[in-house]
């Protein structure tokens, strides 16, 4: 253990004496407390746009006056995804999907997006977060050092003496990579940092070190293929070319190539063409505004029967808010299965990406770390759940309200004149069906349950390219 150590501490030695090394570790530092600060401050700054604008529009439904109860169906309301703790880390998808919807009756609208100077502001550093500078330049930086790890010395003719005196093979790379990993190491206290911060807002300890520890086995996997190639290749300058390429690949070339692919062997299908099937069976249920529509002849029937009286007029209920009422709930039933098929279909699409991290580790860790940063695809669909199960809920309370609350004559007799006018009104107090609206993230366990699939790959390539560096040690030549 002593010569291991000795080891590192030469090879720390060495970084230190070197210009380009201490140089090229600044600049990552900078770029990293760059990134860092842009990225917080954007997520802070849109995190408190998006409260305020949900209390306001919350407050705005609330302070509506008298009204008939089927206006405040169509007056709506909006409500807006909470940004995570971990999003000022890794942002994940939150920049490139919708982060509010308008509810209203009868349709489910997409998803918006944040006003476009929130980001233009920022100038070329708006894409750039902490994350993918781990990502795409921790890599870079640890090849810089860890190249020559093994070639140096052979290139200097010191391997023949170190072996000669009884240094075991396994011994060096032990040393080297003991060094290499400690720097690693140093690399990650940025991100602890950011670790703390997050669990000042509120962030779960378990997905904090879970992150942590995802981005160690990430850099772990650099440092010891940077060390593989040390030794297995002769010349650092074809070892520097060959990582580098193998950088270019795996970090770049890959995932776009990957993305390309997969929308071109999985598209999705055309939003225009589903809209128009979702319409066509739309029609058959029915109009919600019209209680003459033949599709509610069987329940005009039913009530007619169960309260014994001869017309809609006699029933003790609204008929009009209770065809409301059973409209919604048809119509929900098909906007949801439409909203779940097109949710299956980009998970499936996702998933497909995701078999590309086999060959590309940088998008393994890109997947776990939005899963755990709950920045993922599946958190951006449960957002879209929530927001669908606020909007029916509050739907029919209002037609409830309609239900019991507003009698069938003076809702049918609301155009009448002014007094009828007034009289198709309830009282504002209805408007409380309202919830408080705030998007809620899967626990850690189910987390890490998301980012178990990353994980595993990378825990893979992590062993094949340890029982490689065990077999090529035995082999290591001056």
């Amino acid at each position: 253990m002593k010569q291991v150590l000795s080891i590192a501490a030469s090879e720390w030695r060495y970084w230190l004496r070197s210009q380009l090394s201490v140089s090229a570790f600044a600049l990552f530092v900078l770029l990293l407390v760059t990134t860092s600060i842009v990225t917080a401050v954007r997520m802070q700054t849109e995190q408190q746009v998006r409260e305020q604008q949900q209390q306001l529009a919350e407050q705005t439904f609330l302070a509506q006056p008298d009204r008939h109860p089927h206006r405040m169906v169509h007056y709506g309301h909006y409500v807006y995804r909470s940004t995570m703790p971990l999003a000022v880390f890794d942002p994940g998808l939150d920049p490139v999907t919708g982060q509010s919807i308008f509810l209203e009756g009868h349709r489910q609208n997409t998803a918006m997006f944040a006003h476009s100077d929130a980001s233009t502001n920022l100038g070329g550093l708006a894409w750039l977060t902490p994350a993918l500078v781990y990502q795409l330049f921790a890599p870079l930086l640890i090849i810089l050092l860890g190249h020559s790890a093994i070639a140096r010395e052979r290139e200097a003719k010191l391997l023949i003496p170190l072996l000669a005196q009884g240094l075991k093979p396994l011994t060096i790379i032990y040393g080297k990579s003991l060094a290499l990993l400690s720097f690693a190491s140093l690399l990650l206290l940025p991100l602890v940092l950011s670790a703390l911060y997050s669990l000042y807002a509120g962030e779960k300890l378990l997905s904090v070190v879970a992150l942590i520890a995802v981005y160690f086995v990430y850099l772990v996997l650099w440092c010891l293929f940077s060390i593989l190639l040390s030794v297995l290749i002769i010349k650092r300058s074809s070892i520097l070319t060959t990582l580098t390429v193998v950088w270019l690949t795996v970090a770049l070339v890959l995932p776009s190539m990957a993305v390309t692919v997969v929308s071109q062997t999985s598209p999705l299908p055309g939003k225009i063409a589903t809209d128009l099937s979702m319409l066509a069976e739309l029609r058959k249920l029915g109009d919600g505004h019209n209680a003459n529509d033949p599709a509610f002849a069987r329940l005009r029937d039913e009530l007619l029967k169960q309260y014994q009286v001869d017309s809609v007029e006699q029933l003790p209920v609204n008929f009009r808010g209770l065809v409301a009422k059973e409209g919604e709930e048809k119509l929900t039933e098909v906007l949801v299965r439409y909203a779940e098929q097109r949710m299956q279909q980009e998970l499936k699409q996702a998933k497909t990406l995701q078999q590309f991290a086999w060959l590309s580790p940088s998008l393994a860790v890109a997947f776990a770390s939005r899963a755990i940063s709950a920045t993922d695809l599946q958190h951006y669909h449960q957002f879209l759940r929530q927001a669908e199960e606020l909007r029916y809920n509050f739907v029919q309370g209002l037609n409830s309200a309609h239900v019991e609350k507003l009698s069938y004559q003076d809702d049918i007799n609301r155009n009448k004149d002014k007094a009828s006018w007034l009289r198709a009104r309830v009282d504002a107090s209805n408007w409380q069906v309202l919830d408080n609206f705030r998007f809620d993230a899967a626990d850690s366990p189910a987390r890490l349950r998301q980012a178990s699939y990353s994980i595993s790959i990378m825990l893979s390539w992590l062993a094949v390219i340890l029982c490689v560096l065990f077999a090529s040690s035995r082999s290591l030549k001056p």
